[in-house]
């Protein structure tokens, strides 16, 4: 069998995703989450033309030399001075108050010398100066925040500004997790012989998290047929949307995964992705669920679902998938085979800028080496090689 190429399985997988869903959250509930309709304001902000500064508001042709100008009220916050300022006038003002009608200037009280209830000014008067001018921030009828946006803090408070109190945002799915393997064992375990501690759901877990409503690790399943389909029937009664397995996707005896997960209805799209690390990927459908059989090794598991998982995540949420970084490298890559490298790499920042300084650990199994990374750089297939300061494409490791 052929080894599909990892643009054609991004492009399968996708074909899966079903279009965005639609839900309503209160403000304060929609940190995180994608906005799927925009928001618009329906009122101007600010209402009213406001002060910028604690000081005066005037009229600026009255600032001339000897001036002295009577203090005839206060604006302030919430109350505002209700009367049109005469020319000759002065109002003691404050941040964020209504300026009055007739007055066009605010001049900071720094620049102001009061006594005896009159005002004089050590500065000459700016027309429109320190005044924020009804709709400065936005009007009636503007879109504040496009749609397809991450609600991160700025966005959720110009949305509170706008007076929005829910949102539209996009439904997450819920995630299942699943290890296989009979040498698996949690961490905090003693370590019997031919044992290793279970690593994969524990990264896994909370790279899914920020795209899920719930990620639900339903732990190991031992190399046997009747538990691991047992186990699998139990998170298909609870319909996830996409449900993760890893381990047991090669083509050993003992990696019953994918014959189990056939057994049970599932379709297969492919199996078998032209990458390393992370070869042994298979990908298929279960009505609504999305079903991914990732490898057990550490660093293929987690490397091929920042690569297929992650797109497919952002697509289930209407969010468009991020350009690839492109960078320098601060050090030489080698010869690449015919599959193409997802290369671990630090990124550095140098006199010139941020660089990638790649690390030369291979091992599909060596976590540490995928810890101390940055990014990973796409080593097309066939590639001879390249010298420092040559572009490279790379993924972040941390992002969303």
């Amino acid at each position: 069998m052929s080894l599909l190429p990892v643009e054609d399985a991004i492009a399968a997988i996708l074909k899966r995703v079903p279009a965005p869903v639609a839900e309503t959250v209160s403000l304060a509930d929609a940190t995180g989450r994608v906005l799927l309709e925009p928001i618009v304001a329906t009122h101007n902000q600010p209402p009213f033309n406001s002060s910028a500064m604690d000081g005066y508001a005037v009229r600026a042709e009255d600032i001339v030399p000897g001036h002295r100008l009577p203090v005839v009220g206060t604006s302030q916050a919430g109350a505002s001075y209700a009367k049109t300022l005469m020319p000759g006038e002065a109002i003691r003002i404050f941040t964020g108050a209504p300026v009055p009608e007739g007055a066009d200037t605010v001049i900071m009280q720094e620049e102001a010398q009061a006594s005896d209830g009159f005002v004089s000014f050590t500065t000459e008067a700016r027309r429109g100066h320190s005044v924020r001018a009804l709709g400065n921030d936005f009007a009636v009828g503007q879109q504040v925040v496009d749609a397809h946006v991450r609600l991160a803090p700025m966005q959720l408070a110009v949305a509170a500004a706008a007076n929005a109190a829910t949102l539209q945002v996009a439904r997450r799915p819920r995630i299942a997790l699943l290890a296989t393997g009979d040498e698996l064992v949690l961490p905090g375990s003693e370590l019997g012989p031919d044992q290793i501690v279970a690593s994969n759901s524990f990264g896994l877990r909370p790279e899914l998290l920020p795209y899920a409503e719930t990620v639900t690790d339903y732990g190991i399943a031992r190399d046997d047929r009747q538990e691991l389909r047992d186990k699998l029937t139990e998170i298909f009664a609870a319909e996830p949307d996409v449900l993760i397995t890893t381990g047991g996707a090669s083509v050993g005896d003992h990696d019953i995964v994918q014959e189990i997960l056939v057994d049970l209805g599932v379709t297969l799209d492919f199996w078998r992705i032209n990458m390393r690390p992370g070869k042994p990927l298979m990908f298929g459908t279960r009505g609504k669920t999305l079903v991914f059989g990732l490898p057990g090794n550490p660093v293929s598991a987690m490397v091929t679902s920042m690569v297929f998982i992650r797109p497919a995540l952002r697509a289930f949420l209407g969010f468009p998938e991020p350009a690839l970084w492109s960078l320098p490298l601060a050090g030489p890559t080698p010869p690449n085979t015919a599959r193409r490298h997802f290369m671990r790499a630090h990124l550095i920042q140098t006199p010139t800028g941020p660089q990638l300084q790649p690390i030369a650990q291979t091992d599909s199994g060596h976590t540490s080496s995928l810890a101390q990374a940055d990014m990973l750089i796409i080593q097309p297939e066939f590639d001879p090689g390249q010298s420092p300061g040559t572009i490279v494409r790379a993924i972040p490791l941390d992002g969303f």
